[in-house]
């Protein structure tokens, strides 16, 4: 493999938190209330198109958790013209689906009384514990599955973007946002109007239970049946105490199989209003006829009645350190975690900086860990990830064998212990304040990141922060470092999971299949992906993956395609246990 080809690999997994220069972006608000965010550029006739809604898991309530997660889907399933052969039987065969659920509901609900008394065990969703009319209404409900089918349109919506030109169509979901995005040629940019006001103006949740199902087997066979997966939504579960950030993205089981269409279409109708939605283009077109589009065709759907309800849970202090073992199918790996600080805090740029000090083989973890100290293995890691109400600070590494997870946990604290006490040098702080402004103008000439993170910002409350955080990251000293870390990195405030290895667990066999030039480089890898946590990002760079997927060589296609698939499975690991993407 050429140094070429593995540091683009190692730059595919980078965090994509960036910072960019000046970019000129034209803000509009329609009547309805929806934002309209465009820039104008003509390197290329396409345009990057996408919307966001401001709304995620942390806007979920106990009982519909993963309804966010589950609207990425059904946005996907067509709307009254698109998806259907006849839309009025659609509407009578959803009504029968409701009916039947709700009455399978009361079986439920006396399932639960049953569980409660000991009367049974497990879940009431296991088969063992169906009634006999449960069983009933499963199979009628089947039937009408079956009869849907035969009246949709499969994949309509991508099928005419594809045809049209389009390429990239997709989502994603975070505890903060769900983002829908899409790239077409510029001389189509009225059909992704007409098409994506058409999905936000007549909607139709087709195959609703069916869909509700599969993302309940996915989160089964993605998080439950991972490595990883279950420990670290509960270690999640266990750092957010008092905030929405304590559920998963994907949803709690007992949500996911209860969520009714009636509760989707009421949170459809509070969160996906035009008040709470901002789209976004970068690309070939001309602001003020697209601007005539938007009022066109976005502008037809009516505001909502209200805001959305906004969150005013907040994050209690901690009080005491608080640990989490477990044994798992993994390497040992030790993770340390902090609450930090929120998006747009003052201090977010000073922790971000004190990552990147960290983070990668120049940072300091690893000639700690690796170099000097020897007790770990692969690359240790650091990352500062703030959300809309909180944030969390997070180092790791994987512990080498032989090595006791505690040398590797008293190492990861001496380094945070060392940003504390100690002020940073003045020419190693300047370096990964230059790294950071150099990732993110190569980021930013894509006109698709530039869109999404437009879409991410402005979701966050400021799309200026693009522009306004270069002068205040070159703005950070030595002795604002100092300070963030020696509040932040306290006993109390700390968090540690320690994972150590199951007896006799082998090594994945796709792993061992790949040429041993190229293993070592993989795990690395796949290190890195492990640590990963904050799902929009890894969203991001399985986007740039597959953007690059044409252009790889043959003797690297394998490798590549085992990490793609390792990166996929971790964005729905991540989607899983509440990290976004």
């Amino acid at each position: 493999m050429s140094k070429r080809a593995g540091l683009l690999l190692v730059l595919i997994l980078l965090p994509l938190l960036a910072w960019a220069q000046k970019v000129e972006v034209r803000e509009e608000v329609l009547p309805n209330g929806m934002k309209l965010l465009m820039v104008e550029r003509h390197d290329s006739p396409t345009v990057a198109c996408g919307w966001v809604a401001k709304v995620g898991s942390v806007n979920e309530s106990p009982g519909i958790t993963g309804i966010s997660h589950l609207f990425e889907h059904m946005m996907f399933k067509g709307t009254k013209t698109i998806g259907t052969k006849d839309y009025e039987k659609d509407r009578e065969i959803l009504a029968r689906q409701d009916a039947v659920r709700a009455e399978m509901e009361k079986e439920y609900s006396l399932l639960r009384e049953k569980l409660r008394k000991g009367e049974i065990s497990g879940s009431i969703y296991d088969p063992e514990n169906a009634t006999p009319r449960l069983k009933e209404l499963k199979a009628e409900l089947e039937k009408l599955y079956a009869q849907e089918k035969e009246n949709i349109v499969k994949d309509e919506l991508d099928q005419i973007y594809t045809r049209e030109g389009a390429s990239g169509l997709n989502a994603f979901t975070t505890e903060d946002q769900t983002v829908y995005f899409v790239t077409v040629p510029a001389n189509k940019l009225e059909l992704w109007f007409w098409l994506e006001s058409d999905r936000l103006a007549n909607p139709v949740f087709r195959e609703f239970y069916s869909e509700r199902d599969v993302v309940r087997e996915e989160r089964r066979l993605r998080v439950e049946s991972t490595p990883l997966g279950k420990f670290e939504e509960q270690f999640d579960a266990m750092f957010w105490q008092s905030t929405p950030y304590h559920h998963p993205v994907i949803g709690w089981p007992a949500d996911v199989e209860s969520i009714s269409r009636k509760q989707a279409e009421a949170y459809f109708g509070t969160y996906y209003a035009p008040n709470n939605i901002t789209a976004v283009l970068v690309g070939d077109f001309d602001p003020e006829k697209a601007l005539a589009l938007a009022r066109t065709y976005f502008g037809r759907i009516p505001r909502g009645p209200q805001d959305p309800p906004e969150v005013i849970s907040e994050e209690i202090p901690q009080l005491a350190e608080k640990r989490f073992l477990a044994e798992a199918d993994t390497n040992p790996e030790v993770q340390i975690r902090f609450h930090a600080v929120p998006f747009g805090h003052k201090d977010m740029y000073a922790l971000q900086l004190a990552a990147d000090l960290l983070n990668r083989r120049t940072g300091r973890l690893y000639k700690s860990l690796v170099e000097d100290k020897k007790v770990a293995v692969g690359e240790p890691y650091a990352q500062f990830r703030p959300m809309k109400y909180a944030g969390f600070f997070e180092v790791g590494a994987e512990v080498k064998e032989g090595v006791e997870p505690a040398a590797v946990e008293a190492a990861l604290l001496a380094e945070l212990d060392r940003l504390a006490k100690e002020p940073v040098g003045e020419s190693e702080l300047q370096k990964v304040k230059n790294q950071q402004l150099a990732n993110s103008f190569r980021r930013l000439q894509s006109n698709f990141f530039l869109m999404l993170q437009l879409a991410l910002y402005d979701s966050f409350g400021n799309w200026r922060f693009i522009n306004e955080a270069p002068a205040k990251v070159q703005a950070v000293t030595a002795q604002d470092i100092q300070t963030v870390a020696a509040r932040i990195f306290t006993k109390e405030n700390r968090n540690v999971a320690i994972y150590t290895r199951k007896a006799g667990t082998a090594e994945d066999p796709e792993l061992a299949a790949l040429p041993s030039e190229l293993k070592g480089m993989v795990k690395q890898q796949l290190a890195q992906i492990e640590k990963m946590k904050d799902a929009q990002k890894l969203g991001m760079a399985i986007a740039q993956m597959q953007q690059m997927a044409a252009k790889v060589p043959p003797q690297m296609k394998p490798a590549f395609d085992f990490l793609l698939k390792k990166m996929e499975q971790r964005l729905a690991q991540l989607q899983g246990e509440g990290k976004e993407e």
